[in-house]
């Protein structure tokens, strides 16, 4: 049963200090014997002025938040679920993009945020991530983790049920949603959209998530959880940063799918014809 490290950050403008943080979370989760660590979107920097953020933003190759977390991943012998960078496309759009880093250091995979978080809230709150950013092409996992085949979502990706349900039948057993939620839509959504998703897939969610005051002004929910296939929360780090521990039981995805096998009732939905 492979016990896996959440990092709620309170992620800055500033990447070196973020990627010391990074760096300190995979140190703690080794040293407690964690066989992979999830981190929240935009762990490398958190910054809502985009004319100030574009000067540190870097191209995959260049990033050094990313080399960063590669070298200690590799010196702990730890997988690590980068949740998000921003990163330079190279073709004039930045890019949301998560990592899989094994034990070695290596990338196993990569995901582009697809859905991007254009929205009015009611508190005055706005956001267009499409500005700047340019959604990926599709779903990714990535086998052989730790946890087994993993799905990986960013954020926004959560209001969408039928990428977690194409994960789920392509034969994910925990799909990550690493978040830096505002707080209304946290209070609102969070922990009802989580639970939903691993019980609709019938697998075990891990949502890693920014908490708190950032440096640009904004505040994000927090309440990192993992939800296992029946709808409970094994672990909810409320507002508290740094690192928490859950132990990840795969064989309750089969006990929980044997129950309730609605994933192989799934039909495709076709609209009628008039």
């Amino acid at each position: 049963m492979p016990k896996v490290a959440l990092f709620q950050a309170t992620s800055g403008i500033d990447p070196a200090e973020n990627a010391r943080d990074l760096v300190a979370a995979i140190d703690e989760a080794a040293e407690h014997g964690a066989a992979m660590l999830f981190t929240p979107e935009m762990s490398g920097m958190l910054d809502g002025d985009r004319a100030r953020a574009a000067s540190n933003i870097r191209t995959e190759q260049e990033d050094t938040v990313l080399a960063e977390v590669c070298e200690a991943a590799a010196r702990r012998g730890i997988w690590v679920h980068l949740g998000s960078l921003a990163l330079d496309r190279g073709d004039g759009r930045w890019a949301n993009r998560a990592f899989v880093i094994d034990r070695t250091g290596t990338v196993r995979g990569r995901y582009d945020k697809m859905h991007l978080f254009d929205v009015d809230l009611p508190t005055g709150e706005s956001w267009r991530e499409s500005a700047v950013y340019k959604g990926g092409e599709g779903p990714v996992l990535v086998e052989g983790t730790p946890v087994g085949t993993l799905g990986l979502t960013i954020c926004y990706d959560l209001r969408f049920p039928s990428l977690f349900a194409h994960l789920a039948e392509a034969g994910a057993d925990v799909i990550a949603v690493p978040a830096a939620f505002t707080v209304p839509t946290g209070q609102a959504h969070w922990h009802t959209l989580l639970r939903a998703r691993a019980i609709e897939a019938g697998l075990f969610i891990v949502a890693a998530a920014q908490v708190g005051e950032h440096a640009d002004g904004r505040a994000t929910y927090g309440h990192s959880l993992a939800v296992d296939p029946w709808g409970e929360v094994l672990l909810d780090m409320e507002k508290a940063k740094g690192v928490g521990f859950v132990d990840i039981d795969l064989a309750r995805i089969e006990e929980v799918r044997s129950r309730v096998p609605a994933l192989s009732h799934r039909r495709d939905i076709v609209a009628p014809s008039d």
